[in-house]
C-alpha cells in the first residue's frame, strides 16, 4: 500500500475510533489516536498476517501492552478485515468481543490480553524467545506507552530481552508525552507531562543503557514510520532487540483533543462528535 493510501486508511481508522467511543459513551481516545498512524502501517504494510486465518501459526505477533488503547487496535483490525466494521459499535458493551481492554479469549487476532501496564511487553518478550526456541521465523511487536515506561516490569523485561539477543523483537514506545496523571512538576498550560521538559531524550538514553538498538521516528509521518519499521526488520547482523521511540501527539487528528491530557478518557457530546468528524474530513448527517 502506498503512502497516500496508508494515510487515508489511518484517517478512516481515526473516524472509527471516534464513532465507537461516541456510541459506547465511554472509552479512551488520546492514546488510541496518537498510535493510529503506526498501527495502520503495521497492519496494512508490515505485519505478516492472515486476517481470514487469525490464529495462523506463522503470523507475526503484536501485543498492545498499553491495553487501555484497545479501540485503536480494534479499529485497525476491523479495517484490515478481521471482523465487520459494524461490530465496532459494540465496543465495551456487555457480551461484546470488543472489551475496554484486549481479550485474547474473545477476539481471534488478539495475541495477548492486556490492561495491567507493564505486563504486555513481558508476554511479547516470551513470544519472541519462544519463536527462537521453536525455530520459527515470525517477528514480535509490542506497543508500550511512555507513561507505562514508569513501570518497573518494563525495565526488567528490557534487561532480560537484551541479554537473550532477540533481533526478532521490536518494541514501539508511543511517546505522546502526556498521561492522565503526570508529574506535578510537569503540570502547565493544562498538560500533565510524562517527564518535565528537562528530561527530553530520557527514553532514548534509558533504552540505550539497557542494551537495546534504539531508533526514533515521527509517529505521524508514514515515510518515517515505514523507514523505522524496515530498519527494525533488517538489523544488518545486529542481534539486539529494537525499540522505536515514536514521537506522537496525544489526540492526534481532532483539534480540541490534541495535546490535552484530559482527553486520555472522556465521553464525547453530540456537539464535540460533530466537530471531531469534521476535523477528520467526514460529513455529519444533519
Amino acid at each position: 500500500m502506498d503512502i497516500q493510501a496508508l494515510n487515508e486508511t489511518a484517517r478512516k481508522v481515526r473516524v472509527s475510533i471516534i464513532d465507537a467511543v461516541y456510541h459506547a459513551k465511554v472509552g479512551h481516545l488520546g492514546g488510541p489516536l496518537s498510535m493510529t498512524d503506526f498501527v495502520t502501517a503495521l497492519y496494512f504494510n508490515t505485519l505478516n498476517i492472515r486476517p481470514d486465518e487469525p490464529c495462523w501459526p506463522g503470523r507475526d505477533r503484536i501485543v498492545l501492552s498499553k491495553g487501555h488503547s484497545a479501540i485503536g487496535l480494534y479499529a485497525a483490525m476491523a479495517h484490515r478485515g478481521y471482523f465487520p466494521l459494524e461490530e465496532l459499535r459494540t465496543f465495551d458493551a456487555i457480551n461484546s468481543r470488543l472489551q475496554g481492554h484486549p481479550e485474547m479469549t474473545r477476539l481471534p487476532g488478539v495475541d495477548f490480553s492486556t490492561g495491567s501496564l507493564g505486563q504486555g511487553i513481558s508476554a511479547a518478550f516470551g513470544m519472541a524467545l519462544g519463536a527462537r526456541l521453536q525455530d520459527l521465523s515470525f517477528h514480535t511487536w509490542a506497543i508500550v506507552g511512555d507513561g507505562e515506561c514508569q513501570e518497573g516490569q518494563v525495565w526488567e523485561c528490557a534487561m532480560a530481552a537484551a541479554r537473550y539477543e532477540l533481533p526478532n523483537f521490536t518494541v514501539i514506545v508511543d511517546h505522546n508525552k502526556l498521561q492522565q496523571f503526570g508529574w506535578l512538576k510537569g503540570v502547565a498550560d493544562g498538560k500533565r507531562l510524562v517527564h518535565p521538559p528537562e528530561f527530553e531524550g530520557e527514553l532514548v538514553a534509558k533504552w540505550t543503557a539497557f542494551g537495546w538498538r534504539v531508533l526514533e521516528m515521527d509517529g505521524h509521518d508514514m515515510e518515517s514510520i515505514l523507514r523505522a519499521f524496515d530498519a527494525a526488520l533488517n538489523p544488518g547482523g545486529d542481534q539486539r532487540p529494537t525499540v522505536i521511540i515514536a514521537h506522537t501527539v496525544k489526540g492526534k487528528g481532532v483539534s480540541y483533543m490534541e495535546n490535552d491530557y484530559r482527553w486520555h478518557s472522556l465521553p464525547i457530546t453530540d456537539e464535540l462528535f460533530e466537530i471531531a468528524m469534521r476535523d477528520l474530513g467526514e460529513e455529519v448527517a444533519p
